[in-house]
């Protein structure tokens, strides 16, 4: 049998896309497709100088190999900083750095700017042993390379397994998801709900268009080069407002468009006859992603509507089993998405270290845990017809667990009495991207 070997690649596009392709999406576009894994999307990203090294996101693509086959992969980055993640380390790094230490440069096997779940560990055969190859390869590469740490974030939760298995640290959080449950119309989901949150629902719906706003979708060939200077100018306002500067280029959007566009899915508010604001989407197998919004007009609930609701419509239209979309958010409950938990796996160099943030993430799951069994009693649906379940809940740890050198875990996120009717009507820019 042919030798493995495992390299590394400063650039996706010296890895043919057949063979990368072959390895992140083996069902091809209909079964258990991942946009955001196509190495087309990945090319845009680097060929756009958006994932970069002048950036913080220099390419270390992985590629296992059995003689000249491709037999995997790990997308993966040499980090300078901690931005554009969603799997927040900026404390670890401060507490390393305290002490002595240095944590950046770092590993990371994610997709850049990013939050949606997917295989970290590809292959394109279903064989748990080669996902531990392609583990233990990351690992040996982040040994080699001198840094502080490898993180692979929103993992499946099989590998996630694997990896703790394995030893490497793990995390969880939360993201809310829309389950589409065989709905053929809007008015079906809406049937499921509480009679409050129906009305309430119906009630922003109405009010988002109600000043002359036109709403339409755009994907493949109609989508041209003026939408995405339009959306562009949005996505800018809302950069500038949450990070100051931009993660994604403006010719990043124009080689999504040459490339995937079938991909695609823009929806556009349009006002006497000018755009005013946008939501971008990525269009899976089975699952619709949420990823970028922006406005250069304010209007009540027009977020909502272009980012929930309008991706709803989407996702039944196109019988999508799913909408995730993006990060945190939790107004996004009385709206009907529910929460389901994220994984992150954590290779940590430092032994005493690694001891101070086991610590800190047994603390932090115990809180991911009271949080879900919160928010499972404030869903919006009736109790004969809710979706499916939240999933299961972690158990939740000894009350009291040791703070360490890292602190408390960051306060978990519930909403406030307002966020459950109206929440972020307040800050219509400002969406995860």
């Amino acid at each position: 049998m042919p030798e493995r070997t495992a390299r590394v690649f400063q650039r996706i596009a010296d890895i043919p896309a057949a063979a990368w392709n072959r390895c992140a999406n083996p069902g091809g576009p209909d079964e258990g497709y991942h946009p955001f894994l196509d190495h087309r999307f990945l090319a845009a990203l680097e060929a756009s100088g958006s994932a970069c090294a002048e950036t913080g996101w220099q390419p270390f693509h992985l590629l296992l190999s059995q003689g000249e086959e491709p037999i995997g992969a790990v997308p993966m980055y040499l980090k300078s900083h901690s931005r554009g993640e969603y799997v927040f380390d900026a404390g670890w790094a401060a507490a390393l750095e305290r002490t002595g230490g240095r944590y950046y440069p770092k590993l990371q096997a994610s997709i850049p700017f990013t939050p949606a779940t997917g295989p970290r560990l590809l292959t394109a055969r279903p064989d748990g042993g080669d996902e531990s190859q392609l583990l233990g390869a990351a690992v040996e590469a982040a040994q080699q390379t001198g840094v502080s740490s490898l993180h692979f974030t929103f993992m499946p939760e099989a590998q996630w397994r694997r990896a703790g298995e394995a030893g490497l640290l793990q995390r969880i959080d939360t993201q809310f998801h829309w389950e589409n449950a065989g709905y053929a119309t809007f008015d079906d989901f809406l049937a499921a709900l509480s009679a409050k949150k129906r009305k309430n629902i119906r009630r922003e719906r109405r009010e988002a268009t109600s000043h002359d706003i036109e709403v339409e979708w755009l994907t493949g060939s109609d989508l041209a080069e003026r939408h995405w200077d339009s959306f562009y100018s949005f996505y800018r306002d809302t950069g500038a407002r949450k990070w100051g500067v931009p993660y994604l280029t403006r010719r990043f959007f124009s080689l999504l468009q040459e490339a995937m566009p079938e991909r695609v899915l823009l929806v556009m508010a349009r006002r006497r006859g000018r755009h005013i604001a946008g939501a971008l989407n990525f269009i899976g197998s089975d699952t619709l992603f949420g990823r970028n919004w922006g406005c250069v007009e304010d209007h009540r609930f027009l977020h909502f509507e272009l980012c929930y609701y309008q991706a709803m419509d989407f996702a039944i239209a196109r019988g999508l089993r799913r909408v995730e979309a993006g990060a945190q958010g939790p107004h996004k409950i009385a709206r009907g998405y529910l929460p389901r938990t994220t994984y992150s796996a954590h290779w940590v160099r430092d032994a005493g270290f690694r001891d101070a943030v086991r610590q800190y993430l047994a603390q932090e799951r115990g809180h991911v845990a009271q949080d879900m069994e919160w928010i499972a009693d404030h869903a919006p649906f009736r109790k004969d017809a809710a979706p499916g379940s939240a999933g299961a809940t972690p158990p939740v740890p000894p009350r009291g667990a040791a703070r360490g050198v890292l602190g408390a875990p960051r306060q978990r996120c519930r909403p406030h009495r307002h966020d459950r009717t109206d929440a972020a009507e307040a800050s219509p820019h400002l969406r995860a991207a």
